[in-house]
């Protein structure tokens, strides 16, 4: 974007992301830089006449004068297919500069007609340190009421923090905390009269200090206690301190795996498809989608025989080098692997019922058990399936036997 603003060629353009992130103002910026009249409509309360009105205008304007106009339309998609496909002439024409405002995915929510005629940039939520220096600028300045009372450093922590990545709202508790401060006389803003002004108790949550580590850690030994309300307890925790829903997701994701594995298969499932709805939908709502993968986690059969199977494999190979695979399992896909013995003698399992005696482990570690199922959940299936195959192949199941391993456990 700087480039076209420096050399002139900025076109139409989408905003989205939280609210809070800058998107008017980097629009009446744009305008700004470009010198073009700036117009704003809101989707919420303009129609297709007050776009084609602008619209006239606009073009009017630039047969005229030759000065263009930025036409800045915020929460955009809340125009029907309509009055989008209305903007779709003069964004071609280059009548207007069309900058959208949206809260949401426009890919979901914008026809893709516009969007294919408009550059899209995605805001992210400001940092705390982002907001924070936005509350030192306004209290300098003088550019609040009542600047006479004093802001201490843990309190313009704590506003920063309460903002959520949304520098209005934290702007908006710290005038409002002013307000409230003058009218009790208080020369002094504390923590009571920030809560006050934010209708609600304020978690100072550091994602880059203690806070983050430790509550993460009691989030996921509370899912691996099975302890269902102390896992939401943390989660609503480190959503209210402004947690990055994303992180807490992959770090179900992992748990998943890690503390359930084969108990309950479907855990995996649940915690990806809490992860893709938390990309999906966003904040506030997925915090629903988080509550149900953590309810969901924390009930499952817990298993970590997985976790500790990669483990002990990898510590194998770390400890004594990769070993090369039997004769019969290597590739036989290029000529002259069959002249170097390459698969003669492989046995191919489904010729013989599914399953059979042969070894697949290189010479040495034949016997090597590195997954140790439990008798949680449906691994325990598992562990009765694996027990039958590895007698098969260590010779100590009976012909019948060799006959009625079974099924896959289902």
């Amino acid at each position: 974007m700087r480039v076209a603003l420096e050399t002139g060629t900025v076109g139409s353009m989408i905003f989205f992301g939280p609210p809070g992130t800058g998107k008017t103002t980097v629009a009446r910026l744009v305008a700004e830089r470009l010198g073009a009249v700036y117009q704003e409509l809101s989707a919420v309360s303009s129609g297709v006449a007050e776009v084609r009105k602008v619209i006239e205008s606009a073009r009017e304007r630039r047969a005229q004068t030759g000065r263009r106009t930025v036409l800045f339309i915020d929460e955009i998609h809340r125009f029907s297919k309509s009055q989008q496909d209305a903007l779709l002439h003069a964004v071609e024409d280059g009548i207007i500069i069309l900058i959208g405002a949206s809260t949401e995915n426009p890919y979901f929510e914008v026809i893709p007609a516009l969007i294919s005629r408009c550059e899209l940039y995605q805001f992210v939520p400001l940092t705390r340190e982002d907001i924070r220096t936005l509350l030192d600028r306004a209290l300098e300045s003088g550019a609040t009421r009542h600047s006479g009372v004093q802001v201490g450093q843990e309190v313009r922590d704590l506003i920063a923090e309460a903002g959520l990545g949304d520098a209005r709202r934290s702007l908006t508790i710290l005038e409002r905390a002013l307000v409230l401060a003058a009218a009790k006389n208080r020369s002094v803003l504390d923590r009571a009269i920030v809560e006050e002004a934010a209708q609600r108790k304020l978690v100072l949550y550091d994602k880059e200090a203690d806070a983050h580590y430790d509550v993460i850690s009691a989030f996921i030994k509370s899912l691996r206690g099975s302890d269902p309300d102390a896992a939401l307890y943390y989660l609503a925790v480190m959503l209210t301190g402004g947690e990055d829903p994303k992180f807490i997701a992959r770090r179900m994701v992992i748990f998943a795996s890690e503390d359930i594995g084969n108990a309950d298969p479907r855990a995996l499932e649940v915690a990806v498809a809490v992860a893709r709805a938390v990309e999906f939908v966003g904040l506030p709502e997925c915090r629903i989608n988080l509550a149900q993968g953590v309810t969901y986690l924390s009930c499952a059969p817990k298993s970590n025989a997985s976790y500790r199977a990669i483990e002990a494999a990898l510590a194998e190979v770390a400890e004594h080098g990769a070993q090369a695979p039997p004769v019969f399992l290597r590739s036989t896909g290029y000529s002259g692997a069959a002249s170097l013995g390459h698969g003669v003698g492989y046995r191919y399992p489904h010729d013989e019922g599914g399953y059979n005696s042969q070894r697949y482990l290189p010479e040495g570690l034949e016997d090597r058990e590195f997954y140790r199922p439990t008798t949680s959940g449906y691994e325990a299936r598992v562990k009765e399936f694996l027990e039958k195959v590895r007698a098969l192949r260590r010779g100590t199941t009976s012909s019948a036997a060799d006959q009625s391993t079974g099924q896959e456990p289902k």
